[in-house]
C-alpha cells in the first residue's frame, strides 16, 4: 500500500475506456468541528457525529460506544434502513465439505425459524489448505450470483482462487436467497418468517437491503463456529447495492472486523444532501422510485427532504470505529458520485480520532486524491480506481495487499 508524503491539489488522470484526460477539478475540501451541532463538509452543513441529541459534545471513545453509537443506529434504523429483522428463534448449520488440491470447500446450509416459518440459505465457503489459519476470511454479500462452486473458478467481482492463494478464505452467500431482488417477491425468502406474510409491513421495517445485512450477520454467527476461521479476521465486502448493505452489516455488527463497501454510492457511503453532486449521481429520490424494495417507507418521506434527514452517511462510515472501513470509489463511476463518497470518508475520521486512529493515510483530505493507489491509516482505508462502476481485480488487488486486519 502507498500513501504518499506531499499534498497534491489536481492530477489529471486517463480515462479507463477511451484514454481522454480528465479536466482538473476544483479543490473540495471537508472540513470538521467537534463543538458544533453540525460539520461543514464542501461548504455545507450536515449532522454532527460528536453531538448527542441532548445537545451535548462526545469527546470520549466510552461515551461514543455507550450512548452516541446507540443513538446513531436508531436513527438510521427509524429513518434510513428500517428496522432489523431479529435474531432467530431457532437457527442451525449443516456443513457439507469438500476437500480439493488447495482448497477446502464447504457448504453451510443455514436454517432459521421465525414466528412464522422456517426456511434456509446457503454459504459457501472456501479454505485455503495452508498448514495455518488463514489471514483473514471475507464475506461476500453476492448479489449477482457470481460465487459458483469451483474454487479454481476467478471473476473480477468473486476471485476466489486468487483470493485463497493469497492466504485468505472466502465465504458467499446469494442475497437472493435472503430477499429476492425483486419489488414483488423481496419479503418471500427470510423476512416472511418474521413478518405475517398477509399484512403490510410495517412503515420502518426493514426491506431488502436490511435483510441482506442480516443475512451477513447470520453467516458471520456460523463462522464463529467453524475451527478454521479466525472470528476476529472476517471482513464483509459488497459492491453496488451490496455495499449498501456491507457497510449496514458492518455499522450493526462489530463482530466485523472489517467493511469494504465497494461503489457503494447512494445509501452507501456517498452524502444524501449532496443530491446528484453536480455529476448526476444517484439521489434519495431516485433510489427509492427505482427500487422502492430496499428501502422502508420512513426513508422515502425524504425523497425531497434530504436536508431534514437526523443523519448522513459520514456517520454510517464513522459507525464502523474503532474497526476499519474500507471505502473504494472509481472516476468514472459518476452514479454513486465517487467526490461524495470521498468527502464521507474524511469526515468519518473525526470519531476515529477518538481512539487516536484519525490517520486516513491520504496524502491530503482535499479532493480528488491520486487515484490507483492504496491509502491505509491505522484503521481506514481508501482508494479511488480508474474506470467506471465494478469490482475489479485491480481493487482486490488492494484489499489483498493492504493488510487490512491489522492496525
Amino acid at each position: 500500500m502507498t500513501r504518499c508524503a506531499t499534498s497534491l491539489v489536481v492530477v489529471a488522470a486517463l480515462c479507463a475506456g477511451g484514454g481522454s484526460a480528465v479536466q482538473p477539478q476544483p479543490v473540495r475540501t471537508a472540513a470538521v468541528t467537534q463543538a458544533d451541532k453540525t460539520v461543514t463538509i464542501d461548504g455545507e452543513d450536515y449532522p454532527n457525529p460528536l453531538r448527542l441529541h441532548s445537545g451535548a459534545a462526545v469527546t470520549t471513545a466510552a461515551e461514543w460506544e455507550n450512548t452516541r453509537r446507540a443513538e446513531l443506529l436508531a436513527d438510521f434504523r427509524e429513518n434510513v434502513y428500517g428496522q432489523s429483522l431479529p435474531a432467530p428463534t431457532a437457527q442451525t448449520f449443516d456443513v457439507a465439505t469438500t476437500d480439493f488440491p488447495a482448497v477446502t470447500r464447504k457448504i453451510i446450509t443455514i436454517t432459521v425459524t421465525g414466528p412464522e416459518g422456517t426456511g434456509s440459505f446457503d454459504v459457501k465457503l472456501f479454505v485455503p489448505k495452508t498448514g495455518a489459519k488463514p489471514r483473514g476470511t471475507f464475506l461476500m454479500i453476492d448479489h449477482r450470483g457470481e460465487v459458483g462452486d469451483d474454487p479454481d473458478r476467478s471473476s473480477g467481482i468473486a476471485p476466489v482462487s486468487t483470493i485463497t492463494e493469497a492466504g485468505y478464505a472466502f465465504a458467499a452467500f446469494d442475497a437472493g436467497e435472503v430477499a429476492p431482488d425483486d419489488s414483488g417477491s423481496y419479503r418471500s425468502a427470510m423476512i416472511d418468517l418474521f413478518h405475517p406474510a398477509d399484512q403490510e409491513l410495517p412503515a420502518d421495517a426493514g426491506r431488502a437491503i436490511s435483510a441482506w445485512s442480516w443475512g451477513a450477520s447470520r453467516a458471520m454467527d456460523y463462522l464463529q463456529t467453524d475451527p478454521d476461521i479466525d472470528p476476529t479476521k472476517v471482513a464483509v465486502i459488497g459492491h453496488s447495492r451490496s455495499g449498501k448493505a456491507a457497510l449496514w452489516a458492518g455499522a450493526q455488527d462489530t463482530r466485523f472486523a472489517v467493511a469494504i463497501p465497494n461503489n457503494s454510492g447512494s445509501t452507501g457511503t456517498k452524502l444524501a444532501r449532496r443530491g446528484d453532486g453536480g455529476v448526476g449521481a444517484e439521489t434519495v429520490a431516485r433510489i427509492n422510485g427505482s427500487f422502492p424494495h430496499w428501502f422502508p417507507q420512513t426513508y422515502k418521506a425524504y425523497n425531497d427532504r434530504v436536508d431534514s434527514l437526523p443523519v448522513d452517511q459520514h456517520e454510517l462510515v464513522a459507525l464502523m470505529a474503532p474497526r476499519r472501513v474500507v471505502v473504494a470509489s472509481a472516476t468514472d463511476d459518476a452514479n454513486a458520485d465517487p467526490e461524495g463518497e470521498f468527502l464521507a470518508y474524511v469526515a468519518a475520521a473525526q470519531v476515529y480520532e477518538l481512539y487516536g486512529l484519525g490517520d486516513t493515510g491520504l496524502p491530503s483530505t482535499s479532493w480528488r486524491p491520486p487515484t490507483d493507489e492504496g491509502f491505509r491509516g491505522p484503521a481506514m482505508s481508501y482508494h479511488l480506481r480508474s474506470g467506471g462502476h465494478g469490482l475489479t481485480g485491480a481493487d482486490w488487488d488492494i484489499y489483498l495487499n493492504g493488510d487490512l486486519f491489522s492496525r
